[in-house]
């Protein structure tokens, strides 16, 4: 499931990020990946045991907790600290799938269910640099307004196109899910969108609990804990 998540910072939020970023040290992205990530990953990145990636980090996770589509979407039960990445002067990663385990640089890991890139640059402030994702139904091209996320299963093939002008700057991060199957997933997520809708134009109430309890069973059935 590919989605998009709007509005998970505030313009004013990510002109703070983005002044904290702009004084901060940057260094190469490869040593974040495999021999076979690093021969197709050209970026920069806030190195792993920087403050300034904890703390925007947190700002990230604390702006998620409290964003209703993303909860219902992704139904995350252990995330990893967001990194940050930047593409500039022709910076692009080339086609990889995000590995199935996943550590936090000690002895935490998960398994990637999900995927989630929020951009923190305007897409007029650079060309290229688009998300290109594969899936099933071909290829779909990304490229979202600073504060806006997408989400996707961590087991696509996906690619980030050159940057030929200006930075491409985002935070990026991984999700194990309470529901590891994304067709899973997706149903929740439609039927929480439908029981919502309802409620909102005074359906039958009596209606609506009932397929809120559907909704819960259904749930209680596929969820990981």
């Amino acid at each position: 499931m590919l989605l998009h998540v709007p509005e998970v910072l505030s313009k004013e939020q990510v002109a703070g990020m983005r002044r904290v970023m702009d004084g901060a040290e940057w260094t190469d992205g490869r040593q974040t990946v495999g021999p076979q990530g690093a021969r197709v990953k050209r970026n920069l990145q806030l190195p792993e045991a920087s403050p300034v990636r904890r703390e925007l980090g947190e700002m990230v996770l604390a702006a998620l907790r409290v964003h209703p589509l993303y909860h219902s979407a992704v139904l995350p039960l252990r995330t990893l600290p967001p990194r940050f990445n930047r593409y500039e002067g022709g910076g692009e990663y080339g086609f990889h799938i995000d590995g199935a385990v996943m550590g936090a640089g000690d002895d935490t890991h998960i398994r990637s269910d999900v995927s989630v890139t929020l951009f923190l640059a305007e897409p007029e402030e650079y060309d290229g640099g688009e998300l290109i994702v594969s899936d099933t139904y071909g290829e779909h091209e990304v490229k979202l307004p600073a504060g806006d996320a997408i989400v996707y299963p961590s087991s696509s093939l996906h690619r980030v196109t050159p940057v030929t002008r200006g930075a491409r700057v985002a935070s990026f991060f991984w999700v194990q899910s309470m529901v590891r199957d994304d067709g899973m997933r997706r149903l929740l997520l439609e039927m929480d969108t439908a029981i919502r809708k309802l409620s909102a134009d005074g359906a039958d109430q009596g209606s609506i609990l009932q397929l809120t309890g559907v909704y819960h069973n259904l749930l209680r059935r596929w969820a990981e804990t």
